[in-house]
């Protein structure tokens, strides 16, 4: 019980976050899922890590699923490659019960976090300016 209220805060920020806080979010929970596989495989807890790496597996599939190709162009299809490099390495860390491939998936996730940190909101449009065109759409409302 004494993740009530942690896990309170979590709920609640995932149901208020825009669009980038929940990638954010995504990846701050694949980071965690990672860590907490190297320190099963250290304590040669085959259970405990087999769970977290199939919870890590699991949001690199919802990141795969968002990935819009017919908005992003070359950067989403970029970013499936690399979220499918990223499973493999989760996989054959799992199958071999090695660290090195965690320690790469758990560098590579965190550079991406970094990379969407740095995305900030753009100013919104003032009554002056022209209202967007239906076609466009909240993401590219924010600059990285």
């Amino acid at each position: 019980m004494r993740n009530n209220g942690y896990q309170n805060y979590r709920e609640n920020e995932v149901l208020t976050a825009d669009p980038v806080k929940l990638i954010q979010l995504l990846y701050e929970g694949a980071l965690d899922a990672v860590e907490s596989a190297r320190g099963h495989l250290r304590a040669g807890d085959i259970l405990a890590r087999s769970q977290a790496v199939s919870k890590g597996l699991a949001i690199l599939h919802a990141l795969t699923a968002a990935l819009d190709h017919g908005r992003g162009g070359q950067l989403s299809v970029s970013l499936g490659c690399l979220y499918d490099y990223i499973e493999r390495l989760l996989i054959e860390a799992n199958a071999k019960q090695a660290d090195d491939p965690l320690r790469e998936a758990h560098a590579l996730l965190n550079e991406l976090l970094e990379g969407w940190r740095r995305c900030v909101p753009m100013p919104q449009h003032t009554a002056a300016e022209p209202e967007p065109q239906e076609s466009e759409h909240q993401v590219l409302s924010y600059a990285c």
